[in-house]
C-alpha cells in the first residue's frame, strides 16, 4: 500500500493511497458532515452534504466517493463548499416535518445535529409528505415522511443483510426505500434484525417504541415488575451517556433499572447458562449419535435467524436445537419456578427484557412462547430505548453506584457474557458440552478459532478424540451464503452457530446508534473482559443453575424443561406474490 500526500485547508499530509477524501480528512482530524455515509455501507454520495472543493476541479466533490491522489488539495470550509452544504440541508429540511419534540430519535439525531450545528432554518416552502406510518412489524416502526432518502436501510439491507427487502421507488424528492409492492412490513420477508433502524440517520424507521407501555406499568405498578438484561447491553448503555464505547456499565444499569422502580433486576446471562445446559445435552446426544436432529445441528438463540429460518429456509427445521433462547429460557423459569418462590400469580407478573435485539420484540408474540394464554415476556425495550427511558425519568447514569443483579436470577458464568459476541454460543456449549460427554476438565477454557469478524468460521475440534467439524456465521448475507453451500452439499459440519446481525448481538438492530468504525472491536473486547474477570466461566459451573435443577426441572431435557425450556418452529416461506395477495385479503 502506497503513500500519497495531500494538502487539506493549507496543510499537508501522507495518506494510504486507497482512501477517500472522507477518511483522508477523518485520518487529519478534520471534520467533513456526512448523511448518507456509514462505516458499515458502501458509500454512494447521495446526499452531497460531504462536499468538498478540489484544486483543479470544475465542481464540488463528494468526499466519500472521491478517491484522494498524490498532490491534491482539499478544502473543506470556504464560501462555496458552506453554501452548498446548507443549502443541501435547507432543501432536506423542506421536507421533514418539525416535530423533533415527538420523535423518539430526538437528540439523537444526525439531521437534527447538522440542522443546529449549521443553523439551518426553514427558507424554503414545506413540501411534507403524507405517508401513512407502517406499525404492522412486531420488530421496527418506520414513519417514512422523516425519510431523507440517504439509502442507508437498502444498502444495509442487500449489503451486509443480503434480504433486500427495500427498495428506492419514483425519483427524485419523491423517492422512498419501500418494500416490493409496498407492501406492509408485517406481509414481507423480513426478518427483523432492524439493521435498518440502527443505521437510519433520522427517525424515519425505528425500533417499535415499546418503552412506552413499559413506563405506563412503571407507572401504575400494579403488578411485580421485573427486569432482565442481556450480556450485549452492558458494554453498550454507557454509549447512550457519553461513555467510551466499549465500557462495561453492568452496575450502573443494574441501579438505573432498579430507580426506574422495577421490583426485581435479573440477568439474561442467567438464562444464557440455562440454555448451554440444554442445547449442550441436544448436541452431545446428537454427537453420540442418538439425537433427534439431522447434521448439522443449528443453534437456535437469535430470533432474526429463526424468522430466516422460517421464511427462507424451512428445510433446515429438523435441524435446529429447540431450545429456547435464553430471554425466553429465563421468563419461563421467573412466572413458573420464581411465581412459586414469592408466591404470585404468574398474571400478575409483568417481564421486561432489555435487549440489544429489535427481533427479540417479535419472538415474545411468537405462539409457540404463550402459555395458559400466559405471555411470558409482556414487552422488549432496546437498549436505545432504555437510555431513552433513563434520560426522560432525569437519572444521572454518570453518578450511579454499581450494584448487583438480584438473586437468585442474576448469577451467571463467562460463558454466558460471551454469548453477546459472535461465536460466544458456540464457545460457551464447547465448554459446556466437552466437560459433560467426556467426564474431563477441558484443558484450554478459550476456544479462539470461533472468535474474530470474518464472516463465516470453521474449524475442527477435537473432543477427547472425537473431531466435530463446527461454522460460525454473522451477518445474514454470509449465513445465507453458508446455508447455500450446506444446502447443496458443498460443506459438511456437525454443530453451526448463527447470528443474523454482523458481529453477533453487540451489533443488534437495538444497539446504540454509532459511525465509529471500530465500535464492534471495541464492545467485543468489552465481552471477553467480562469473561476473562469471571469466576466461573463454564455454564454447568453455576451454582444457582445446578439448585434450580434440583429444585425444579430435575436435569437438562427432562420432560419439565422441555415443556417450559423447548420449542418448535413453522414453516412460514411464501412468494412476494402469494404474500400481496395475502395483504390484499386482509384489506377486504
Amino acid at each position: 500500500m502506497s503513500e500519497v500526500s495531500v494538502t487539506i485547508n493549507g496543510k499537508s499530509y501522507g495518506v494510504d493511497s486507497n482512501l477517500t477524501v472522507l477518511q483522508a480528512c477523518e485520518k487529519a482530524e478534520v471534520y467533513v458532515p456526512t448523511l448518507c455515509h456509514h462505516p458499515l455501507l458502501e458509500d454512494v454520495g447521495a446526499c452531497r452534504v460531504c462536499a468538498v472543493e478540489i484544486e483543479g476541479s470544475r465542481n464540488l466533490m463528494t468526499a466519500c466517493t472521491t478517491k484522494v491522489s498524490d498532490g491534491m488539495k482539499i478544502k473543506t470550509s470556504t464560501d462555496r463548499v458552506e453554501r452548498a452544504l446548507k443549502d443541501n440541508l435547507s432543501l432536506l429540511l423542506s421536507r421533514h416535518p418539525n416535530d423533533c419534540m415527538t420523535c423518539d430519535v430526538n437528540g439523537r439525531c444526525e439531521f437534527q445535529n447538522l440542522i443546529n450545528l449549521y443553523d439551518i432554518h426553514d427558507i424554503y416552502p414545506k413540501e411534507l409528505r403524507n405517508v401513512e406510518f407502517d406499525s404492522t412489524s412486531n420488530a421496527i416502526f418506520r414513519d417514512l415522511n422523516k425519510c431523507i432518502n440517504c439509502g442507508r436501510c437498502v444498502r444495509v439491507c442487500q449489503d451486509v443483510q443480503g434480504l433486500s427487502i427495500y427498495t428506492l421507488s419514483n425519483r427524485g424528492s419523491e423517492s422512498l426505500p419501500v418494500p416490493a409492492f409496498d407492501l406492509e412490513m408485517k406481509y414481507t420477508d423480513c426478518i427483523g434484525c432492524g439493521q435498518c433502524s440502527s443505521v437510519c440517520p433520522v427517525g424515519a424507521i425505528t425500533e417499535e417504541p415499546d418503552y412506552k407501555k413499559v413506563d405506563v406499568q412503571l407507572r401504575k405498578h400494579a403488578k411485580v415488575l421485573i427486569v432482565q438484561t442481556a450480556p450485549a447491553t452492558r458494554v453498550a448503555i454507557g454509549e447512550e451517556f457519553g461513555m467510551e464505547p466499549g465500557h462495561v456499565s453492568t452496575g450502573k444499569m443494574v441501579a438505573a433499572l432498579r430507580r426506574l422502580g422495577f421490583d426485581y433486576v435479573f440477568d439474561t446471562n442467567f438464562g444464557a447458562d440455562l440454555t448451554i445446559m440444554e442445547e449442550g445435552s441436544e448436541l452431545i446426544e446428537q454427537l453420540m449419535g442418538h439425537g433427534e436432529h439431522p447434521a448439522p445441528m443449528f443453534t437456535s438463540c437469535c430470533p432474526g435467524w429463526i424468522n430466516l429460518l422460517e421464511k427462507h429456509f424451512p428445510e433446515f427445521i429438523p435441524n435446529v436445537s429447540t431450545a429456547k433462547s435464553p430471554q425466553e429460557m429465563l421468563a419461563s423459569t421467573i412466572k413458573t419456578y420464581f411465581a412459586k418462590k414469592i408466591n404470585v400469580d404468574p398474571k400478575d407478573i409483568f417481564v421486561v427484557s432489555v435487549m440489544p435485539c429489535t427481533a427479540k420484540k417479535d419472538e415474545i408474540v411468537r405462539p409457540q412462547h404463550i402459555y395458559d394464554d400466559i405471555q411470558m415476556i409482556d414487552a422488549v425495550i432496546t437498549t436505545r430505548e432504555l437510555g431513552r427511558m433513563i434520560r426522560n425519568h432525569k437519572i444521572n447514569f454518570l453518578d450511579l453506584p454499581d450494584e448487583d443483579y438480584d438473586a437468585p436470577l442474576g448469577l451467571s458464568t463467562g460463558a454466558a457474557a460471551i454469548f453477546g459476541v459472535t461465536g460466544g454460543v458456540m464457545e460457551a456449549a464447547l465448554r459446556t458440552g466437552y466437560e459433560l460427554a467426556t467426564g474431563k476438565t477441558l484443558p484450554k477454557v478459550e476456544f479462539k478459532d470461533v472468535r474474530g469478524f470474518t464472516g463465516v468460521k470453521d474449524a475442527e475440534i477435537d473432543l477427547d478424540g472425537k473431531k466435530v467439524k463446527i461454522a460460525v456465521a454473522h451477518g445474514t448475507a454470509n449465513v445465507i451464503n453458508l446455508l447455500e453451500k450446506i444446502k447443496g452439499g458443498n460443506a459438511k459440519y456437525d454443530f453451526v452457530e448463527i447470528m443474523a446481525c454482523y458481529g453477533g448481538c453487540i451489533g443488534g438492530g437495538g444497539q446504540p446508534k454509532s459511525t465509529d468504525p471500530n465500535i464492534l472491536k471495541k464492545r467485543s473486547d468489552a465481552i471477553y473482559s467480562i469473561d476473562e474477570a469471571s469466576t466461573l466461566r463454564k455454564s454447568h459451573e453455576n451454582p444457582a443453575i445446578k439448585q434450580l435443577y434440583v429444585e425444579f426441572y430435575g436435569k437438562p431435557l427432562s420432560d419439565l424443561s422441555k415443556h417450559l425450556l423447548h420449542t418448535h418452529y413453522a414453516n412460514r416461506k411464501k412468494s412476494v406474490l402469494e404474500r400481496a395477495k395475502e395483504s390484499v385479503m386482509s384489506e377486504k
